[in-house]
């Protein structure tokens, strides 16, 4: 089996790039690419997360995610975002919450390095896997994730209620 660390290196060395933890600097970055990442999705107005909230919620007293940059010229063009999150069944598991390329630099294989570092770090993490959701219409997405052998669950529905419907509901019941 071949060493994962030294597969990065090559990969890094080849392609000019380099591959590193993110830190608070590189939050406007972030959220541009996170921004690039919505209009992809057809979401383009739901980001309403700032750079302040990303630096409590990351580096504050009790960071929530931590992320993965990919730097080519000294410019972030890729990152994966990720958190820890607990399963009943399987114990602690990684969340990746986003890997994004930036469009420009998409197809070079950028998005590779980004998803196999997160996943030697949700080994290195002591985690029992890895977990992420995907658009059922992003197709290239589905088929790198298929690479991989990754399941790809249409089983569950994945819930969710915004803080002014959580407000609303007490609001509602006093």
């Amino acid at each position: 089996m071949k060493s994962p660390q030294r597969g990065f290196f090559i990969a890094t060395e080849v392609m000019n790039v380099s591959l590193r933890k993110g830190v608070k600097g590189d939050l406007p970055r972030v959220l541009e690419l996170i921004k690039e990442l919505a209009v992809f999705e057809k979401a383009g107005d739901q980001v309403s997360n700032t750079v302040q909230q990303m630096e409590k919620d990351g580096f504050g007293e009790t960071p929530v995610y931590g992320f993965f940059v990919l730097e080519r010229e000294s410019e972030i063009i890729g990152l994966s975002l990720y958190y820890f999150r607990y399963s009943t069944w399987k114990g602690r598991r990684l969340y990746l919450e986003d890997i994004i390329v930036t469009e420009s630099a998409r197809g070079g294989g950028f998005g590779k390095l980004l998803f196999e570092r997160t996943m030697k770090f949700a080994l290195e993490s002591g985690c029992t896997g890895m977990m992420w959701q995907v658009l059922d219409w992003n197709e290239p997405a589905i088929r790198f994730y298929k690479k991989y052998n990754a399941k790809l669950d249409d089983e569950w529905l994945n819930g969710h209620l915004e803080s002014s419907n959580i407000k609303a509901f007490f609001d509602s019941n006093n």
